[in-house]
């Protein structure tokens, strides 16, 4: 067996584990490509190249897969109350999942410069963390969201009718093809917000152009997006160590803090900010805790979902190995490596 077949048979600590995915992180940074600028500059140039000669998007179904028809239970048991699969925020460092959950979605609020009555879209929706929440929140608004999983659709209106939300609606689509009119319902919204999405893209000059034709003259787009701060990159299984891409990220793309200032044809950035990934470390860490905490009743889903003990218990440790290498990503050099970029788009 290889050190990564080790982990995923649980023969590792965590301690020597978290070690080794520092050692292959900094690998990356400390690669020619990385260090020199003219090379990053030309390998830049090229990458934007590809993402415009790229579909809106790559491999949907392998991603789709990946997360989102895992169980759901598998994520009920271990993410936060308002099941956010996506980073959250921790302005004391102390707060607790739900606290940080809820500090998140309301900093998205802030920054889109949210108003009851407004016609909000939601563009790959989840678990339905920021719809539920805007439709509870925002009474008035028209809340739409896009879904690719016919799962998380059934999940996020069973949970709007439990709590009698009756401004929310979720389409089940792929934003390569999908477009309005859709189920009755008809494009132009004030605001379109989009979580953790778009690292799931590549031709962001379409997939801009096509969500500007959904917004109202005077909308606006917010994007939140992990990034780096320099290096922009595909995720792509070229060895072993490409585990994370074979199991979680295939077909995903890795943006640089400034990748959207590329494609603005359509829309134009009018605001953007950054978020240390020290509060991505910390998410990624409270859900391993959750898993951990939750073991028991996670593994007989996994067992039916992946067809025995031996695999759960492989995909078990997969997961936390997951959860284990975002920690690690986002918390190196205290945050300021890789982050999460907000993005405030409007209409040119």
């Amino acid at each position: 067996m290889n050190p990564i077949q080790w982990v995923e048979q649980g023969l590792v600590p965590d301690i020597v584990a978290r070690a080794g995915m520092r050692k292959l992180i900094r690998a990356r940074l400390q690669s020619p490509d990385s260090v020199d600028q003219e090379r990053r500059s030309e390998n830049f140039a090229r990458f934007l190249g590809e993402l415009r000669a790229s579909p809106i998007a790559v491999n949907t179904a392998d991603a789709n897969v990946q997360h989102y028809e895992v169980p759901a239970e598998f994520f009920h048991r271990h993410l936060g109350p308002c099941l956010k699969y996506s980073c959250c925020l921790y302005p004391t460092g102390a707060e607790t999942l739900a606290e940080a959950e809820q500090q998140m979605l309301a900093l998205y609020a802030e920054r889109a410069g949210l108003v009851d009555g407004m016609r909000i879209m939601d563009v790959g929706c989840g678990w339905g963390s920021l719809s539920l929440w805007l439709a509870a929140r925002y009474p008035n608004s028209e809340i739409v969201g896009l879904s690719n999983s016919h799962g998380q659709r059934e999940f996020i209106m069973g949970q709007a009718a439990a709590r009698g939300l009756k401004n929310l609606q979720i389409i089940t689509g792929n934003i390569v093809d999908f477009d309005f009119p859709a189920n009755g319902i008809e494009a132009g919204f004030d605001r379109v917000m989009s979580i953790e999405m778009f690292e799931h893209m590549k031709n962001y000059g379409l997939l801009l152009g096509k969500i500007s034709r959904w917004m109202r003259p005077d909308a606006k787009l917010f994007v939140h997006i992990f990034a780096h701060k320099l290096l922009a990159y595909h995720y792509e299984v070229q060895d072993e160590n490409d585990w994370m891409t074979q199991y979680f990220f295939l077909g995903g793309t890795m943006p640089s803090e400034h990748l959207f200032a590329h494609f603005q044809d359509d829309l134009k950035i009018a605001r953007q900010w950054w978020v240390s990934g020290s509060h991505y470390e910390k998410t990624s860490n409270h859900w391993l805790a959750g898993m951990d905490a939750a073991r028991e009743q996670i593994m007989p889903v996994f067992e039916k979902a992946y067809g025995g003990k031996a695999e759960a218990k492989i995909w078990f440790n997969r997961w936390r190995m997951f959860y284990m290498a975002v920690a690690e990503f986002f918390g190196l050099d205290d945050g300021n490596e890789w982050g999460v970029g907000h993005y405030l788009f409007e209409k040119r």
